[in-house]
C-alpha cells in the first residue's frame, strides 16, 4: 500500500523509518518531510487540506499518518475522515487535550484525574491581580501558555521575578502569539518525568512503552524548554506496577 506521513521533524523521521519496513508498505511520502526522510521516502510539498486531498486520491494512499499536534488540532483528521480517507490520529476534540491546556485540566478536575494546582489569567485580566497571585505563590512555579507552542511554552520560575518575566512574554511580547493569550499558573511537582503514550478506540486502550525526553536547550539539563533535544524508550522508571497506576487514575479517567 502507499503510506502518506504528515510533519518534518525527527518524529516523522523515525515513523518513516518504521514504516518503510513494513512489508506491506509499498511506496511512502512525506509532507513536506526533511533531510533525513529524503534518504527513504519521497518527500513532497502540499499546500491546504484541499491540496492535500487531490494528492491523496491522485497517488491513491491507504493510509495517512499524522505528526504534529498542529495539524491534529487545525482539524486534519476530521478533514480526511469526512472523505473517507484511512488516517491515524485523534481528531479535532481529542487532540484539544494537548492543544488546550485549560480544556485538559477541565477534564481531569471533571474526571478526578491527579493534576498540578493552578490558577488562570488571560491577556484582559488585571495585571494587579495576576501579581497578587504570582506573590503569594510558593517558588518554584510553573507558567504555561495555554495553546500550542512548539513545546517552548513552559517557563519553570524559581522566583516572582522570573515569573513576572514569563507573564511579559507571553502577554507584552506575545512570543507564542495567540497560544500566549491565555497562561497558567501552575504548581511545581517535583520528581523525574516520564511520558506514556496511549492508543484508543474511546473505549479500550493499548500503552505504548514509556519514554524520557530531554527538552533543555543545552547539556546537563540546563537552558530554557525546547520542543525536544532526544528522547528515549523503554523508560524504566515506569515499571510495571506504576503503569497499572497511571492506567487506572489517568488514562481508564480520561476515556
Amino acid at each position: 500500500m502507499k503510506v502518506l506521513i504528515l510533519g518534518n521533524g525527527g518524529r516523522e523521521h523515525a515513523l518513516a523509518l518504521k514504516i518503510n519496513e513494513s512489508p506491506q508498505c509499498d511506496k511512502l511520502f512525506v509532507a513536506p518531510g526533511n533531510g533525513g526522510t529524503a534518504s527513504i521516502a519521497k518527500n513532497i510539498s502540499l499546500s491546504g487540506n484541499q491540496e492535500l486531498l487531490k494528492f491523496i486520491e491522485r497517488e491513491e494512499i491507504k493510509l495517512v499518518v499524522v505528526g504534529p499536534e498542529k495539524y491534529l488540532v487545525d482539524g486534519t483528521v476530521d478533514y480526511l475522515r469526512e472523505n473517507d480517507i484511512l488516517v491515524f490520529g485523534p481528531n479535532r476534540e481529542a487532540a484539544n487535550i494537548e492543544g488546550d491546556k485549560l480544556f485538559a485540566k477541565k477534564i481531569m478536575y471533571d474526571n478526578n484525574v491527579p493534576t498540578a494546582k493552578y490558577f488562570e489569567f488571560s491577556n484582559t485580566s488585571s495585571k494587579e491581580d495576576i501579581y497578587n497571585c504570582l506573590k503569594k505563590q510558593k517558588y518554584p512555579i510553573v507558567i504555561k501558555a495555554n495553546g500550542l507552542a512548539a513545546g517552548k511554552g513552559v517557563t519553570i520560575c524559581k522566583s516572582i521575578y522570573d515569573a513576572l518575566e514569563a507573564v511579559l512574554l507571553n502577554f507584552e511580547e506575545k512570543a507564542f502569539g495567540d497560544a500566549g493569550s491565555k497562561i497558567l499558573i501552575e504548581e511545581f511537582l517535583e520528581g523525574e518525568e516520564a511520558s506514556l503514550f496511549v492508543i484508543s478506540d474511546g473505549e479500550d486502550f493499548v500503552c505504548l512503552p514509556a519514554a524520557q525526553d530531554h527538552k533543555r536547550i543545552g547539556d546537563n539539563d540546563f537552558g530554557k524548554n525546547t520542543g525536544g533535544m532526544g528522547a528515549f524508550a523503554p523508560a524504566e522508571i515506569v515499571t510495571d506496577a506504576l503503569l497499572k497506576v497511571i492506567e487506572d487514575s489517568i488514562v481508564k479517567p480520561t476515556l
